[in-house]
């Protein structure tokens, strides 16, 4: 597996844990458990790259929240399963407030795709697919403008 694959699967694992404990545990304790747990191997440059998309996502959660609402709007939030709910944050933060010369958005979405098949389904990586399409559509028209 890619580093930076690899890098996105703990930074989608620690938001999942976060999220099933209802937003109860210390998202910056889960990340650093869950990078020596399943990426030991990470080069430092790696692990920051998980900590800055936990972070990130964290930070613009609201936001994103939002977007996910707004995108996928016969689909509450709470409604959609809370890995799917962390792969379109991750994917979302990465499309819309990631360097674009480091990950082009073409590349955020097909990472959060291939992390929704992984993890939760081919139908998950439709779902995934749809909803980042959606806003990327939309971001390119409004740059167009």
């Amino acid at each position: 597996m890619a580093s930076r694959h690899l890098a996105r699967s703990i930074a989608m694992q620690s938001l999942y844990e976060w999220d099933f404990s209802g937003g109860k545990q210390d998202i910056e304790k889960i990340t650093e458990k869950n990078t020596n747990e399943f990426g030991p191997g990470l080069e430092q440059e790696n692990k920051q790259f998980v900590m800055n998309l936990v972070n990130g996502v964290f930070k613009k959660k609201a936001a994103i929240d939002q977007i996910i609402e707004k995108a996928a709007p016969e689909w509450p939030l709470d409604q959609i399963t809370i890995i799917d709910r962390n792969v379109l944050r991750l994917g979302l933060f990465e499309l819309l407030y990631g360097n674009k010369e480091e990950v082009p958005p073409k590349v955020a979405i097909n990472e959060a795709i291939e992390l929704a098949k992984n993890f939760s389904g081919d139908s998950s990586g439709k779902f995934v697919n749809g909803v980042l399409g959606t806003v990327y559509r939309e971001l390119e028209q409004t740059e167009k403008k």
